[in-house]
């Protein structure tokens, strides 16, 4: 069977899962709740799924972070030691802080709900919660911000236009084939991390066989992938790891 064929007719659930990953990757999200655990718990959580995470334990030491960092959201416990969360809340907004906010709360009263969204706050969530739900209420969110595109991703000079299935180095369109593509796409996604050639042969390939070696064949589309993407120019960005497998990084 043909080998893009063969691509088309399969399910592509692992790179769009790590490509929505990279979408998220950048968003810088601060945690203030002065439950250790689950503080704790939650920024794991949210490193798991690509997100950076900050913890704060209190009102003031998240004043302290924000004056010295930017945040794309913002996870608020109600009841701090000190200074509660709707005071905090309140503060951030009258200093224009216009990321999102989310509260997490035990207090589940129609006017404790109403008391944080006057306050300005943009959602909220009961205690206890699943983090399936937080992480859904999270994407809720961030959509209704500035995140890029779904089908977009830059990095190193590199425009990769999903939908278009269109390629990119500083302007110039590159000439790709479709397991070109795929290859440039899985080794952005992955950028700055070294994929072997087995996770290329699962993931880019589809090859689950212990017994095929694709090797060759993955050898010979990134040195054609590499004549494209950096022979035109200056510095390359797809290496190779000797004895391992390949990275794209500036």
């Amino acid at each position: 069977m043909d080998g893009n064929r063969r691509l088309r007719g399969q399910p592509k659930h692992r790179i769009l899962h790590a490509r929505m990953r990279e979408i998220f990757r950048r968003m810088k999200v601060l945690i203030v709740d002065d439950e250790q655990k689950l503080n704790t718990t939650l920024r794991e959580g949210l490193e798991g799924e690509g997100y950076s995470a900050v913890s704060a334990f209190s009102a003031e030491e998240a004043e302290r972070v924000l004056h010295k960092e930017g945040f794309d959201l913002l996870l608020l416990d109600i009841m701090l030691p000190g200074k509660s969360g709707i005071a905090l809340l309140r503060k951030v907004r009258s200093e224009g802080h216009k990321m999102p906010i989310l509260l997490l709360t035990a207090l589940d009263s129609v006017e404790d709900r109403v008391l944080g969204l006057d306050a300005g706050a943009d959602d909220y969530l009961i205690k206890p919660f699943a983090f399936a739900e937080l992480l859904a209420r999270i994407r809720a969110l961030l959509r209704r911000t500035d995140v890029p595109p779904a089908n977009v991703l830059e990095y190193a000079g590199l425009h990769l236009d999903f939908a278009a299935r269109c390629a990119q180095r500083d302007t110039v369109t590159l000439d790709l084939t479709s397991r070109e593509f795929d290859l440039l796409e899985y080794l952005m996604i992955n950028r700055g991390q070294v994929v072997s050639r087995e996770m290329l042969a699962r993931d880019v390939w589809r090859e689950t066989s212990r017994y095929t070696t694709l090797d060759n064949v993955i050898d010979v589309q990134i040195t054609r992938l590499r004549k494209k993407v950096d022979g035109p120019f200056e510095l390359p960005v797809i290496h190779t790891v000797r004895g391992i497998g390949f990275i794209l990084r500036e």
